[in-house]
């Protein structure tokens, strides 16, 4: 009796053994990042949204990696450098570029020039744009890593946090590359969830509706999240009401600028987002009703608000179990 009970613990340790020495860099199993990401949850690591005017750039700091996605736009590069200089950053460890538009990929030049760059994930996607034939010409010059991200890669983070990537598929990647392919960037963008413990946030580029729906066929369960960054910088163009219930987060992020050209965010959404039966339409400034968002039980979802252009840099900080959000002003909405 006790032979075999021996014998069994036996088994069972070395089968456990044997999962931890499969995962690999670039993917997973979800069950081995789970485990990782449970036992080495309770040390910080910082998301900072970064107030880089009518961009993105997100610096995720860890334990063990410094993270950053999107690198803002051209014409805020110095500003993108202040945030960096000011959170102390030397060296970034990974860049995830979501998509080759000028406002996520911009500040590429200064990041290749001051910071040392250990790899650069994108989309797979080319792009005939001289900022990113200029990055791309960069990385081959200096030797850094580049590879494209698909549905079903997960990176690890360091300190038990991992991104797992939902978008784009290896079919998209695939007919991007052919050559004629007519390209929609904000939907070819790299979709993906950070995940810590029991924290997680979602990170959506500028990800259209289209993506949304092909995302709700495809990832509905993991849509979940504890904290969202608003796709397209709060455009109308993302934030549908499946895809808002399906992800249904405590709080909503958004990268805009000041007085933006764009009207971001558009008021409909931030209604949205925040509950509000009736908005202001920003074209005719009419009153209309807010398409709003309802759970299976009728409660409608009512999140907390942060913009950069509002509340500056946007800084969570979680241990993999709580977390607080703090702005350099003001408070969420």
């Amino acid at each position: 009796m006790v032979l075999g009970i021996v014998m069994l613990a036996i088994a069972v340790l070395t089968g456990c053994g044997s999962q931890t020495n499969s995962s690999s860099s670039a993917s997973s199993s979800a069950a081995s990042a789970k485990s990782a990401q449970t036992a080495q949850a309770g040390k910080d690591v910082t998301i900072k949204m970064l107030n880089v005017g009518q961009g993105d750039s997100i610096l995720i700091q860890t334990p063990e990696q410094t993270v950053l996605i999107d690198t803002s736009d051209v014409d805020e590069r110095d500003k993108f450098k202040r945030e960096l200089d000011k959170a102390g950053v030397k060296k970034i460890d990974k860049v995830i570029l979501t998509h080759p538009h000028a406002d996520h990929i911009g500040g590429m030049d200064v990041l290749l020039k001051d910071y040392q760059v250990g790899a650069v994930y994108d989309n797979g996607q080319p792009s005939t744009s001289k900022v990113y034939l200029g990055y791309m010409k960069q990385l081959k010059a200096k030797g850094i890593k580049r590879q494209a991200l698909k549905a079903g890669d997960v990176l690890d983070f360091g300190g038990g946090v991992s991104f797992k990537v939902f978008y784009p598929t290896q079919e998209l990647i695939d007919k991007g590359n052919q050559k004629g392919y007519k390209h929609d960037p904000n939907n070819e963008s790299v979709v993906g969830k950070l995940i810590y413990g029991d924290f997680s946030m979602l990170f959506t580029g500028d990800a259209e509706q289209p993506v949304e729906e092909q995302l709700l066929k495809t990832n509905a369960a993991d849509l979940k999240s504890t904290i969202l960054k608003s796709p397209h910088h709060g455009s109308s163009t993302g934030s549908s009401v499946p895809y808002l219930k399906a992800v249904w987060p405590d709080a909503v992020l958004i990268s805009c600028g000041v007085n933006n050209d764009y009207g971001h965010p558009h008021t409909d959404v931030l209604a949205r987002y925040l509950g509000q039966s009736t908005y202001t339409d920003r074209r005719d400034g009419s009153q209309k009703k807010t398409k709003l968002v309802k759970n299976d039980k009728g409660q409608v979802y009512k999140g907390k608000v942060y913009e950069t252009d509002k509340n500056g840099t946007i800084t969570v900080t979680t241990n993999g179990k709580d977390y607080s959000i703090k702005a350099e002003e003001g408070d969420a909405q």
